[in-house]
């Protein structure tokens, strides 16, 4: 323990009684200053908390999301390939009656005698084979007479024209070229006349 002074004159005692009040002031004011420093961390936790709530809570809304989106991933290429796999499906199954046809023409051939019939049956199974070709969609490219364009022909030689209006334009088609839905599919392989 200290031994506090003990004051013998007024003087004296009027400096003793400043220094308690002070002190006491001082007292005070420290402890208002924790309550207030305590107060002050007590909210800064209660945002801390609510952030931390807040973030664990994001955190949860982006694992859902990125596990969704990986889902939706895996299954379009599912789709997809299962779309690869089966994408000429219909186009074969409107060419099996043609197929037929033409097994059922083979099996003629060799009982057949009249050729004219044979010209007429096989003409007969290619129309209907470019019929169902252009009802998917298949049209011929036009190039016979046309000018030559590097965009649709493909030039496999060139010929001296047979007149003056003929030059730069297609004079025979090798192979012909063909549009699918406006697409070119395949270039027409010209002979261009020069």
């Amino acid at each position: 323990m200290t031994e506090e002074k003990v004051p013998v004159n007024g003087e004296e005692m009027e400096n003793h009684e400043q220094e308690v009040v002070i002190e006491s002031t001082a007292n005070e004011n420290e402890e208002s200053q924790n309550d207030s420093n305590e107060s002050k961390v007590d909210g800064l936790q209660e945002v801390l908390n609510k952030i931390q709530a807040e973030l664990a809570e994001q955190k949860d809304k982006y694992l859902r999301l990125f596990a969704e989106f990986d889902n939706f991933k895996r299954r379009t290429a599912k789709e997809r390939i299962d779309l690869i796999k089966t994408a000429g499906q219909e186009i074969i199954q409107d060419i099996l009656p043609v197929l037929d046809d033409f097994h059922r023409a083979e099996k003629s051939f060799e009982s057949a005698t009249d050729i004219e019939q044979l010209k007429v049956g096989i003409r007969l199974i290619q129309d209907k084979f470019t019929k169902t070709l252009y009802n998917k969609g298949l049209k011929p490219m036009e190039s016979i007479g046309a000018d030559f364009d590097a965009d649709f022909h493909e030039a496999i030689t060139e010929i001296p024209a047979p007149n003056e209006e003929m030059k730069g334009k297609v004079i025979d088609e090798v192979e012909k070229g063909y549009f699918l839905n406006d697409k070119i599919i395949r270039y027409a392989k010209v002979v261009v006349g020069k």
